[in-house]
């Protein structure tokens, strides 16, 4: 007869198996994390401005060109303080047309502008409803937690709709 095998074994496999859950859990949950710091680092340039706008030149772009990857118009400012200019860059993305005319902030010392209001802002954190649902397909397949992945690709899914619907 053969022996039966030692307690020290079936437990030593036992604590390596254990290891190896928590390290994997562990690696993805710093993958997930990462996800969504550059999703808030990506998102932030933009909506600082968004957000933030007391003390910033805000006002109305009608675009009169588009042409590459921006946009420009004569700026019409509405703060008190602010100037009008000839001309102010603005994105060019799927929620500017030419002809239109957009509530923006210029960003501080530069001719640049971004859109305000609910769409700018929801415009602004694009880059993070992006993250969420990368992040869910990590949470859910690197860390197998299903219902923490749902809530993250629930929210990004619902921060890319509404962005979407306030932009047409």
């Amino acid at each position: 007869m053969i022996p039966a095998m030692p307690a020290t074994a079936s437990a030593a496999r036992q604590a390596s198996g254990t290891a190896l859950r928590f390290g994997r859990v562990a690696v993805m949950g710093a993958f997930a994390a990462l996800i969504l710091f550059a999703g808030v680092w990506g998102s932030w340039g933009t909506a600082q401005h968004v957000m933030l706008a007391k003390g910033r030149e805000s006002g109305t772009v009608r675009v009169t060109r588009c042409a590459g990857e921006t946009c420009t118009g004569p700026f019409t400012p509405v703060s008190a303080g602010g100037r009008a200019r000839g001309s102010v860059e603005l994105d060019s993305s799927v929620a500017v047309r030419a002809g239109a005319t957009y509530d923006v902030v210029l960003k501080p010392g530069t001719g640049e502008a971004v859109r305000s209001g609910p769409a700018g802002i929801l415009l602004a954190w694009l880059p993070l409803g992006g993250a969420l649902l990368l992040a869910s397909v990590v949470v859910a397949g690197g860390m197998r937690l299903t219902r923490p992945a749902w809530v993250l690709g629930l929210a990004g899914a619902g921060l890319l709709t509404a962005a979407f619907v306030a932009v047409q």
